[in-house]
């Protein structure tokens, strides 16, 4: 059922400013943006009906405003710098929370921080809502075909970085000629990307997954126009991603450039659910 009033929680980059078109198009009526000072976009901010920043260390302050804002659903979209939680001078909830995980990446992390939104009645919608037209299906977006070394590389690299995904290390791997050269870490994906491509050079391709119980609420994988770019200038001649599970920004854009590039895009039938469309 569409919302008549929605939240969007806001990060880096353009996926919150496509997630508030999809939303506006499948007819909410009242758009909120709570952004992160210093990432969330000031187009973003503009293009809603109300708009709050809050800095990354003060959850306290943005779960009060959520409780006295009456909104009853939120969605989590944007990245949210990693190096932001170790420079970032947190508040005392946040220090306690983030203190009391044994263990801190995305899954734990912002799995604290939907536990104490829905203590607040607030219910978090999954990220992928409203992004129909970017959600790419299975098979070869480009018009090159694969190699069959490239092909070897990402049948092997998928079943990899699935076994790195679900140990929530990272999401992203670099493969060549049967070797890993690169599995994402804390870093991100355009980190790993350089990493990788200084280790083995032209001719890598990256996978990208989410994991068998992906919780699609927050961190579902994207690939952008920026990060084409960046596989042009590492030589990464190839791409895979699970069909249904990763959100392309600009998915004609994005196309156009591999093509123009000479990258190859593919969507892998993972046997695994496609991100929900609908809250």
């Amino acid at each position: 059922m569409i919302p008549d009033e929605l939240l969007i929680f806001a990060g880096r980059g353009e996926y919150p400013i496509y997630a508030l078109e999809g939303a506006r198009a499948a007819g909410v009526k009242k758009i909120y943006v709570a952004g992160v000072r210093g990432m969330a976009s000031k187009k973003l901010l503009k293009m809603a009906d109300h708009a709050v920043v809050f800095g990354v260390g003060e959850l306290q302050s943005a779960l009060e405003w959520l409780s006295a804002s009456g909104i009853k659903q939120m969605m989590l979209v944007g990245q949210i710098t990693p190096l932001a939680l170790f420079r970032t001078r947190f508040d005392a909830f946040t220090r306690k929370l983030l203190t009391a995980l044994p263990v801190k990446n995305a899954h734990t992390i912002f799995g604290k921080i939907i536990e104490e939104i829905e203590k607040r009645g607030v219910e978090v919608i999954p990220s992928s809502c409203f992004m129909h037209e970017h959600l790419p299906g299975e098979g070869l977006l480009t018009n090159r075909p694969l190699t069959d070394l490239e092909q070897r590389d990402i049948t092997f690299g998928h079943h990899a970085a699935m076994g790195v995904c679900d140990l929530d290390i990272g999401q992203t791997i670099l493969v060549k000629e049967g070797m890993v050269l690169a599995v994402e870490a804390f870093e991100g994906t355009n980190a790993t990307l350089r990493r990788g491509a200084k280790l083995g050079g032209k001719g890598a391709v990256m996978i990208k997954v989410a994991k068998r119980d992906h919780d699609m609420r927050f961190d579902i994988p994207v690939f952008g126009e920026h990060t084409v770019r960046l596989c042009k200038k590492c030589g990464i001649t190839a791409v895979a991603f699970q069909a249904g599970r990763l959100v392309m920004i600009q998915k004609a854009r994005v196309v156009e450039l591999a093509n123009r590039y000479g990258i190859a895009l593919l969507g892998l039938d993972s046997g695994l659910p496609a991100a929900p469309l609908e809250p």
